[in-house]
């Protein structure tokens, strides 16, 4: 299991932050790339657990949530981030699944997430649907990430393993 950011990602001029829910390896970097490509800043969990503890410390102008992962899937992440929501800013959820079909699109608007993406995304139609929950205004919350040996790097293959046990 990875851990999830012990800080938001650095970059003020950033058009926002986005939470990557996603498991896999390279459908992470190929949606970082894209995002980062659109002035967005991203920071990447892997299994849905994190999602949730990453969502409860950092206001996310929006979440990625790949709907398979193990472990805990992103049906029962969403669940238990909007249970946990309360009085607080409703975090917008993108879904990114496989399934293409009306039935997956209806499972993820029903499970509480507030628009649907089929993989393989494409950039144009990812930074569309992103764009329509984060807008194009600068936020007012910095995203600074302190430097410190607490930073966990992205796509750092040793951390990832030592996460993984």
């Amino acid at each position: 299991m990875t851990s999830p950011p012990s800080k938001p990602s650095s970059n003020n001029s950033g058009r926002g932050l986005i939470l990557l829910a996603e498991d896999n390896l390279i459908n992470q970097k190929v949606t970082v790339a894209m995002l980062e490509s659109g002035g967005y800043c991203v920071d990447v969990v892997a299994e849905g657990a994190d999602a949730v503890t990453a969502v409860r410390a950092f206001q996310y102008d929006a979440v990625l949530m790949d709907c398979h992962m193990p472990l805990m899937d992103g049906f029962d992440a969403t669940t238990a981030i909007r249970a946990e929501e309360g009085d607080r800013r409703h975090a917008p959820i993108i879904a990114l699944t496989a399934g293409a079909m009306q039935e997956d699109r209806e499972r993820c608007l029903a499970a509480g997430m507030d628009d649907y993406l089929a993989k393989p995304v494409r950039k144009a139609d990812l930074l569309a649907a992103v764009g329509r929950w984060v807008g194009d205004a600068i936020p007012a919350v910095s995203h600074e990430r302190p430097a410190g040996p607490e930073t966990v790097t992205r796509f750092d293959r040793r951390q990832r393993l030592r996460y993984a046990g």
